[in-house]
């Protein structure tokens, strides 16, 4: 059997807490019932869902991956809920898979069935939990908590960095039910250097270590100025070098975001827009307005010497808005390109001065076996995304797929870079993660994990 449990966000009064399909563990009849009974006593008999249809949704993400759905999915109202929740996971010995709001790409709220379901016997059970918080991020419905337990980041993270440089402190709920403040409870310093950094072993820890019910992060002021631009190029080529370019001339840029040809055609499509159809650099500066005109200065003059033209300015935020949705809605204008089809995204990421080169590559591989591919990046990070959209009823389009991804990720490791650069590692990223750290890094996360999780609750199956 599986449980979902998706805890509070500070907006709305109720979210889901699951139980899944991830142990070999088979409960002896009425054990299940009585497991529901606790649930329910703690978080009352609307708190706890066994529809099909609630069911359903809390057992995928965004990504191709597909599990078994959870058994039951729990709606705690506070931290001691979630805290009592995973005491009677803990006791039962019930997995538990965190759940935020379920925009993943790499298959990491999925509940794993492992085991053949014995006669007499009920299914395995699991609990996924989301996070407490929710709040609005470019380009994503994503959680804060969720963002955390992925390490995510987003369109601002070149200037402002991602989740990792800005948690400073985690509520987590351990496996055996214990809440841990990573920082200490309350503290929320700009720096410190008390003990091991607790906050940062959780942030990308995707649910496997514990489930982070609330985060503390580092706010930073609103600039005086903002103005985004829109310029077109003539290559794959010179569009990436501007970007390592602008990077290497000191230029504090806040976004700078890289569609290749075919993914401005397919945003021109679903916007009904009329940008160029041709390699697109999507820039926004943010200052007082005499340090934006010399960021601005610095980089016309860049991107012209690498044939940059069709430049487009917006500064109200309205306009800024209309300038950047095509950025935004990449996912959905892809998946577009095919109706019916399934879409899956790369995450690779490498050091800036190797970029221009792996895009090149990615972008070459991607034609030569005829791979519909959208290419979007955040490449102010060295960080893009081949938003690949696919027939799953093909074999032999899968099989291409498949092959395809390998190659990418190994050619980004081959350049000191990451298999993953904010999605995460799931469930389909297992192996690379194995190439990209060694076995000794492996080995140590493991020994993490069995002294935190020794009955193997946490999110079983998923990162190692």
């Amino acid at each position: 059997m599986t449980l979902f449990m998706q805890a509070l966000r500070f907006s709305s009064p109720r979210l889901p807490f699951i139980c899944g399909r991830c142990r070999t563990y088979s409960a002896q009849a009425g054990v299940v019932e009585r497991v529901i009974s606790a649930f329910r006593s703690v978080s009352g008999d609307e708190g706890v869902s066994v529809g099909s249809a609630v069911r359903e949704q809390h057992g995928r993400d965004e990504s191709v991956h597909r599990c078994q759905p959870p058994d039951v999915v729990v709606f705690p109202r506070s931290v001691e809920e979630v805290s009592a929740l995973a005491k009677i996971c803990h006791h039962h010995q019930l997995p538990m898979i965190p759940f935020g709001t379920g925009t993943g790409l790499e298959g990491g709220v999925g509940a794993l069935k492992v085991c053949p379901v014995e006669k007499n016997r009920h299914k395995n059970l699991t609990v996924p939990v989301s996070d407490f918080s929710k709040h609005p991020y470019p380009g994503a419905d994503a959680s804060l908590c969720g963002m955390a337990a992925t390490s995510a980041s987003g369109t601002n993270a070149v200037r402002y960095g991602t989740m990792r440089e800005n948690v400073l402190n985690l509520e987590v709920v351990l496996a055996d039910g214990t809440v841990l403040h990573t920082a200490g409870k309350g503290r929320r310093p700009r720096k410190t250097s008390a003990g091991y950094n607790l906050t940062n072993l959780f942030v990308g820890s995707e649910g496997t270590l514990g489930i982070i019910t609330k985060a503390t992060l580092r706010l930073f002021g609103i600039p005086e100025s903002m103005v985004s631009a829109v310029c077109s190029f003539p290559s794959v080529q010179s569009a990436v070098d501007s970007t390592v370019q602008i990077l290497q001339a000191g230029v504090p840029i806040a976004r700078i975001e890289f569609l290749d040809d075919v993914m401005i055609n397919a945003c021109n499509r679903f916007n009904n827009l009329s940008y160029a159809v041709t390699p697109t650099l999507f820039l926004e500066f943010h200052g007082s307005s005499k340090s934006m005109e010399e960021q601005v200065s610095i980089t016309e003059e860049i991107t012209r010497d690498n044939g940059g033209s069709d430049f487009a300015w917006a500064e109200d935020e309205e306009t800024r808005g209309r300038l950047w949705k095509a950025r935004h809605d990449a996912w959905y204008a892809a998946l577009a390109l095919r109706p019916g089809c399934k879409a899956y995204s790369t995450d690779v990421c490498v050091p800036i001065s190797r970029l221009p080169q792996i895009i090149v590559e990615t972008k070459e591989d991607l034609i030569r076996n005829n791979i519909t591919g959208p290419i979007a990046g955040h490449v102010g990070d060295g960080n893009f995304h081949c938003l690949i959209v696919l027939d799953p009823n093909d074999p032999d389009e899968v099989q291409r797929v498949n092959s395809f991804t390998e190659r990418l990720a190994r050619r980004a490791l081959a350049m000191d870079g990451t298999c993953t650069g904010e999605h995460g590692i799931g469930l389909g990223k297992r192996a690379l993660l194995r190439e990209e750290v060694g076995p000794l890094a492996i080995e140590v996360m493991q020994g993490l994990k069995a002294t935190l999780d020794p009955k193997n609750l946490m999110n079983p199956g998923k990162v190692l």
